[in-house]
This record gives structure tokens, sequence and C-alpha cells, in this order.
């Protein structure tokens, strides 16, 4: 439980993975949780005694005055675009979050939790700039804020389960030692997220936290899904040129075909996770050590529970594999 008064809590983007957790942790804590959805939202995932407000068109414009929202304590936004593709990146990561943003000041709500990604701290991709345009933009609103950076989910460290149970190679960008992460399940993200509401030393930063352990190469994740499979391990080295190359040629295809065009940024995508670092960036290098671990989840229990059928592969829109 929470220690102070329950807050009323606007949250948005409840219905991801990320926001089904934080939802959960919300409720958990004792506050008061009203999820602003789309409307024909599947809300069925979330809590029992979550609110639900389908004031969200199908566009992503929301559906209110700005009085409606008077009463609430607090918003936490958990929105992001599903593909990172530039124009959905700048229509949902930035400018519905300023809309939430802008409608909130008007209400007089006074604090803004944001679930942010940590990879925006080397920005080369068109969504990691929006966000980062909208932190910005929270950060001069005058609101109490906290801008949460996870590193890697579980989610997008799991889409080779399949594959090493079927008995396949774990693939792997060169030698699989090129970046290293601490994975953060949803649940400890939804806790640390709820926690930014009531820990005054969680406001007003921007706030790196990854799951507990060390950092953890791919080749690592793999050795360990092997280990917990009883197979002989065996990977398969994929050079990142070949993905340069698929970029390359996306990318003059793109000048003709929107599709090769969104298609070519997909694949910048896949590229910045298999060869960036989910770590804190100290301006120079990757640093492990500066990267806050939080939380109990740990990516070997998690793999366990995918091998034995216990959770389901939910894998995001930014897997590599």
């Amino acid at each position: 439980m929470i220690n102070g008064p329950a807050k009323s809590i606007l949250l948005f983007g409840g219905t991801g993975t990320i926001g089904r957790a934080a939802a959960r942790a919300l409720v958990s804590a004792g506050h008061r949780v009203c999820c602003v959805v789309r409307q024909g939202a599947d809300t069925t995932t979330l809590p029992e005694d979550t609110q639900i407000w389908h004031a969200m068109g199908d566009d992503g414009t929301l559906l209110w005055d700005a009085g409606d929202l008077t009463g609430y304590d607090a918003v936490v936004s958990c929105l992001a675009s599903r593909t990172g593709a530039p124009q959905d990146a700048w229509r949902v990561d930035h400018d519905l979050n300023a809309a939430v943003l802008d409608a909130a000041q008007t209400a007089g709500i006074q604090q803004f939790v944001l679930l942010s990604a940590i990879c925006v701290q080397k920005p080369a991709l068109a969504f990691q700039q929006a966000k980062l345009a909208f932190e910005a933009k929270l950060i001069s609103s005058g609101l109490t804020y906290s801008i949460v950076r996870p590193t890697a989910f579980f989610k997008s460290l799991s889409g080779q389960v399949a594959r090493v149970q079927a008995g396949k190679p774990f693939l792997l960008f060169g030698d699989g030692a090129l970046t290293a992460c601490k994975p953060i399940s949803d649940r400890d993200v939804g806790r640390f997220l709820a926690l930014c509401l009531t820990d005054a030393a969680l406001q007003n930063k921007v706030l790196p936290v990854g799951g507990p352990g060390e950092a953890m190469t791919p080749r690592q994740q793999g050795e360990m899904l092997f280990e917990l499979t009883g197979q002989t391990p065996k990977f398969r080295a994929i050079p990142v040129r070949i993905m340069n190359g698929i970029i390359g040629a996306l990318t003059l295809g793109g000048h003709l075909s929107p599709s090769l065009r969104a298609k070519a940024e997909l694949a910048r995508i896949g590229r910045y996770y298999a060869t960036e670092s989910m770590l804190v960036w100290d301006g120079s290098q990757y640093d492990a050590a500066a990267t806050p671990s939080f939380g109990s989840d740990t990516l070997r229990d998690h793999y366990r529970a995918m091998i034995a059928g216990d959770v389901a592969a939910d894998l995001g829109d930014h897997a590599v594999f």
C-alpha cells in the first residue's frame, strides 16, 4: 500500500502490456485508477477495480472537454507508437502525449508520470526524437514530473525461445557481445511507475531503470536458454553488414514506394537494437554500473515460465527476432 492518501489517477495506454502492469500496480498500491482508452478497446485484462473511460477515437483524438479532467491528481502515460514509424511516432509519442499534457494543465492536474525509453539518450530514429521532444515539453510544463526510461523488456528478449525449443540455433549479430542490457519485467516497470507518484526522490527527474542483476549480452541470453532447455549451445552469427545492405536497398526503394520506406525505418530500428546497448550512456560509452537496478523478476525465471508454457510470448513491435 502507499504511504499517504490515495490519489486519483488518469492512466493512458493502459491496454498495452506495460499499461496493464501499471494499472495493476496502481490499484494494488491503493490508488483510484481511470483508464482512458479507445472506443471499442479490449479492457478485459484490466483490474476489476479500474474505471474505464472510452474517451479516445480510433485515430487517437481525445473526446473530452478539459473540464472532464478536474478532480484527478495525476496522469500516468504509457502511450507509445506501435511500430516506431515516423508519422505514427510523432502522432502518438509526441502529439497525443502533448494533448494530454495540455488538458491536464488546463484542468489543474499537478503531476505527470511518463513511460519513455532508455534508447532516447542516444537518438538516431524518428520515434526517439518524438519521445525526446515530448520529454522536453513535460520538463518545461511546471508540473511535477517523472520520466521513466526502462532498459530492455522481457518481451523484447523472448523472440527466440521457440527457436531454441525447436532445436534451432540462437541467432546473434556479430559475436553476440556487441550489446548488453539489464532486462526488466512489465510488472517491475509498473511498480516503478506507481512509486513515482509518492516517492519525492523519484520526482522531477529523468529515471533510467533496469531489472535486478548484472547486465547481459545476447550470447549470455542464448546460453541461458540452452541451459534451461537442456541443449548444447548452438549459435549462428549474422554480420551487421547484411542488415546495412537490406536497409540500403529498402531506402532506395523507398523513394518510389511508401511501404518500402516504412520497412526501411523498421529495419533501422532493428539495427539500432542489434548494435546499441540498453544501458546508461555517459556520453562516450555504455555504463552498466551506472544503470540503476529495480525489482525482483529475472529473465531466467521468465524464460523458465515460457518454456513450461506458463507465460505466452508477447513480443513487442521492436523485437529484432
